[in-house]
């Protein structure tokens, strides 16, 4: 029997049976598809995120990573460059790379830490004891046992479902889309953003470096949405040698939630711990989820690691216990400030002149964007660091 169960392989699980592996634990990655495999993603990783593959030892020098310098923000007439913060917190870079291979080398190298994966695995049900804890879970080819599953099985979470875990009405889900497209601006070095699309949204055009961009749509606060209708508004008022057109495009359109702000709680239940969107690990402000659903993965390895070790059962449910605090503490208030931000931009006029105010106004846009983007070093950035401390934890 392992020691612990990983229940899907998408960032989250597959970087935390890699931090899982390395500390001497026996894992087991149940995978529901096969890989190579598609995810519906903006493909766009912050600097926050280069960090957690560095530690997990990815090697972002090797064919198909395409580095960025910043975030290129539009609106309208205006248009502002904010390079990457390089105050040593994190790396002075971002990076691209589609999730058609992307979640498959950190499946990679869970296996080569020594994790074991099993793909076409599809988790039916939770396994629990007389007491309702959670002892593993029954697939379609039968059931597995571990004295620890981590649930990082999506928004829809299966596992979460089964045990109760709905969404929260009071936190938001919203919607993106994706589609490919062949183009000149495929080596552009800023991941591109436009906030003048709908209140609470914003389209982006992140270059691969591989002759194609990731173009989409997200809607930060809307759940239901005609995002079809308004990409192809948008984009057609792109230029047209920027090449978005029927034509040029690589893939169908393809659309998915966004469960943000901490939707499922709590993460932890006995014997069951969750990880990446099926806790709803995605910044409100911004849609971005991987650097969140890694963070998330290595503190849920770290608390696996010292709870098994623990001398007692009791001790050992205590630590388990401490894992939704580490997640609050790890990143609750910025959630909260992304879900207060995500409210008041729902308001035409706020948006407005937020855009006004921000795009003409350098200096506040790069504090906005390590603030709300969770990227300030407390160390540095005091002010954003104080204001993010004054904020309550999600």
């Amino acid at each position: 029997m392992p020691d612990v169960i990983v229940v899907g392989a998408g960032p989250a699980g597959s970087a935390a049976a890699c931090h899982l592996a390395r500390s001497g634990l026996d894992v087991h990655v149940l995978e529901k598809s096969a890989f190579p495999r598609e995810k519906v993603c903006g493909d766009g990783l912050t600097p926050r995120a280069v960090r957690e593959l560095l530690d997990l030892g990815v090697d972002i020098d090797a064919p198909g990573w395409f580095r960025n310098r910043g975030l290129r923000l539009i609106a309208g007439d205006r248009l502002l460059e904010l390079p990457w913060p390089s105050d040593g917190a994190y790396p002075p870079f971002g990076l691209t790379r589609t999730r058609h291979d992307f979640d498959e080398i950190l499946a990679r190298r869970a296996v080569a830490a020594g994790a074991t994966l099993s793909q076409n695995t599809k988790v039916t049900a939770p396994l629990r004891d007389r007491t309702g804890r959670v002892t593993g879970v029954r697939t379609d080819a039968g059931d597995h046992r571990a004295p620890v599953v981590v649930a990082a099985d999506g928004a829809s979470s299966r596992l979460s479902v089964a045990l109760g875990l709905h969404p929260r009405r009071d936190r938001p889900i919203g919607t993106a889309a994706r589609r490919y497209y062949r183009s000149p601006r495929h080596d552009d070095p800023y991941l591109e953003a436009w906030l003048d699309l709908v209140p609470a949204g914003y389209g982006w055009v992140f270059g691969m470096g591989d002759g194609t961009c990731n173009v989409g749509v997200a809607l930060l606060r809307t759940a239901h949405a005609d995002y079809r209708r308004l990409l192809d508004d948008w984009l057609a008022r792109t230029p047209p040698d920027w090449g978005f057109t029927e034509q040029n495009a690589t893939s169908p359109l393809r659309g998915a939630a966004l469960p943000m702000g901490y939707t499922r709680r709590p993460h932890y239940l006995p014997g069951l711990l969750l990880a990446g969107d099926s806790g709803g690990m995605i910044n409100p402000s911004n849609g971005e989820g991987i650097a969140y659903a890694l963070e998330a993965a290595r503190i849920a390895a770290e608390t696996i690691t010292t709870a098994l070790a623990a001398p007692t059962p009791g001790r050992r449910e205590r630590i388990l216990y401490t894992y939704p605090s580490a997640i609050r503490q790890a990143n609750g208030r910025p959630f909260t400030l992304g879900r207060a931000f995500a409210r008041a931009i729902e308001n035409p006029r706020v948006m407005r002149a937020a855009t006004r105010a921000g795009l003409g106004n350098p200096a506040l846009m790069r504090f906005a964007l390590k603030l709300l983007g969770n990227l300030a070093d407390p160390s540095a950035d005091r002010l954003a660091a104080a204001l993010t401390r004054l904020a309550p934890a999600s």
